[in-house]
C-alpha cells in the first residue's frame, strides 16, 4: 500500500450469506481507519440480506452463484482496476480473481494447507487463513494488518435503517403483531436450518415452546421465506398447540434482527441467524452437533479479539452468547452429519434432549434452576 489512504475499497466475499455476515469486522476495521474510503462489498445473490442497511458500505455488489466462467469474466472486466484496494476476504478462486481484475493493490486470504502460486502472483500481499485453530473472524482480520489497519472485532448484524419514519412504522407493525400477548416479554425461536445435518428435532421445539409459554413468555418463529422453512414451522406450531407468533418468511434479515434485538433470549442452530443475534447483543443460546466451534461458533457482542472464543469441545458461555454441544464423544466431528451428506441427520443434535436446552434457558433468563419433571422430548 501506499503511504495515501485508500479512496475506494472492494472486499469480495463469494460464499455463504453466514461467511458474508462474518466479513463485516473486516469492513468495520477498513472503515473506521479510513472514515473517508467509499467501500462496496461483492457478494453471491441470496446472502445480500446480511448487508442489509450497513452502515459502513457505499453499496453491495450482487453476482449470480452459478454464472458460467465466460460470464464471470466479463463481471470481473468491468470492475478493471476501478479500486484503489481490493480485498479477497475468502479463500476461493472466485474471490480471488474478482479482487486481482478491480484493485489496483490487491490483498487476500489464502488457504494455509495449499498457498496456490497464482494466488502468490495476483495478490501484493496476503494473509493464511488458518482454518483449523483459527475463528473465521480472527481469520478475516489478519487482512487489516496487511494495510496498517487496527482489526475491530465487532461483528455488524443487518438492520432497518436509521430512518424514523421507517423505524416507527416497523415497530407499529411489529407490536401489531404482539399485542394478542398482552405485553408478555418474547423468545425468538429459530429452528430451521438450510442444511438437516444442523438441525434439531420438532419435537424438542414443540418441548421447548410449551415451557416457555409456561414460563409467561411469549414465543416468536424467525426463518426464510423458503418453502420448506415454511413447512417446517407450520409443523412445529401445529405440534405445540401453543399461541405462537410465527413470523417465518415475513421479515427481511435486518427486520429479523430488529426484532431479535427486542427479544429476552434467542435459541437456534449454527446458521446465520444464530450468528445475527450473538452480534445484536441478545442473550443466544447456540445449539452444535458437527460444526467446530473454534471456528463457526457465533462471535459474541463486543467481544474483544482473539485467535477464537471457543474451545473445541463442551459447552460453556461467552459473554451473551451460551454454546451448547451435542453430548456425543465425536463432537465436532465436522462432518456433515452422521452419513456425511446435507440432507442426513446428526446424532448428536437429534439426541440432546429439551431439558438440557431448557437449562441454559432458565440460566440465561436469570430464573430459579428449577426444571419441570413433565417435560418430554419427542425425537420428531
Amino acid at each position: 500500500m501506499s503511504e495515501r489512504s485508500p479512496r475506494t475499497v472492494l472486499v469480495v466475499c463469494t460464499r455463504r450469506i453466514g461467511d458474508v455476515l462474518l466479513v463485516t469486522p473486516l469492513v468495520r476495521s477498513l472503515k473506521a481507519q479510513w472514515p473517508e474510503a467509499d467501500i462496496d462489498v461483492l457478494v453471491l445473490r441470496g446472502t445480500e440480506g446480511a448487508l442489509e442497511h450497513n452502515p459502513d458500505l457505499r453499496r453491495v455488489i450482487v453476482e449470480a452463484p452459478r454464472a458460467p466462467l465466460r460470464a464471470r469474466l466479463v463481471s470481473a472486466a468491468r470492475m478493471w482496476r476501478r479500486y484503489d484496494l481490493g480485498c479477497a476476504a475468502v479463500s476461493s478462486d472466485r474471490a480471488l480473481i474478482y479482487a486481482w481484475a478491480a484493485g489496483r493493490t490487491r490483498i487476500g486470504l489464502v488457504d494455509a494447507e495449499h498457498v496456490k502460486w497464482f494466488a502468490r502472483a495476483m495478490l501484493h500481499r496476503f494473509a493464511l487463513d488458518r482454518q483449523l485453530d483459527a475463528h473465521v473472524v480472527s481469520s478475516t482480520l489478519e487482512l487489516a494488518r496487511l494495510v496498517g489497519v487496527t482489526p475491530r472485532a465487532k461483528v455488524v448484524p443487518p438492520g432497518i435503517g436509521s430512518d424514523p419514519e421507517r423505524r416507527a412504522r416497523f415497530a407499529a407493525q411489529f407490536d401489531g403483531l404482539l399485542a394478542a400477548r398482552q405485553g408478555q416479554p418474547f423468545v425468538v425461536l429459530h429452528p430451521h436450518s438450510m442444511f438437516t445435518y444442523k438441525q434439531w428435532t420438532i419435537g424438542n421445539w414443540v418441548a421447548t415452546i410449551r415451557w416457555l409459554r409456561a414460563q409467561g413468555f411469549a414465543v416468536v418463529l424467525s426463518g426464510g421465506p423458503e418453502q420448506t422453512e415454511r413447512e417446517y414451522a407450520a409443523q412445529i406450531v401445529a405440534a405445540a398447540g401453543e399461541q405462537v407468533l410465527n413470523l417465518v418468511g415475513m421479515l427481511t434479515l435486518g427486520e429479523t434482527a430488529e426484532v431479535i434485538r427486542r427479544a429476552k433470549l434467542f435459541i437456534g442452530p449454527d446458521t446465520s441467524v444464530t450468528h445475527i443475534a450473538a452480534a445484536c447483543g441478545t442473550p443466544t443460546i447456540a445449539l452444535f452437533g458437527p460444526s467446530d466451534p473454534v471456528r463457526w461458533g457465533p462471535w459474541p457482542s463486543d467481544w474483544p479479539l482473539v485467535a477464537t472464543p471457543w474451545a473445541r469441545r463442551g459447552s460453556n458461555r461467552q459473554g451473551n452468547v451460551y454454546l451448547l454441544q451435542g453430548m456425543k464423544a465425536c463432537v465436532p466431528c465436522r462432518r456433515e452429519g452422521c452419513d456425511d451428506h446435507r440432507q442426513s441427520t446428526s446424532d448428536c443434535l437429534t439426541e440432546l434432549p429439551a431439558s438440557r436446552v431448557i437449562a441454559v434457558a432458565t440460566q440465561m433468563l436469570g430464573m430459579p434452576e428449577t426444571i419441570p419433571t413433565q417435560i418430554v422430548s419427542f425425537n420428531r
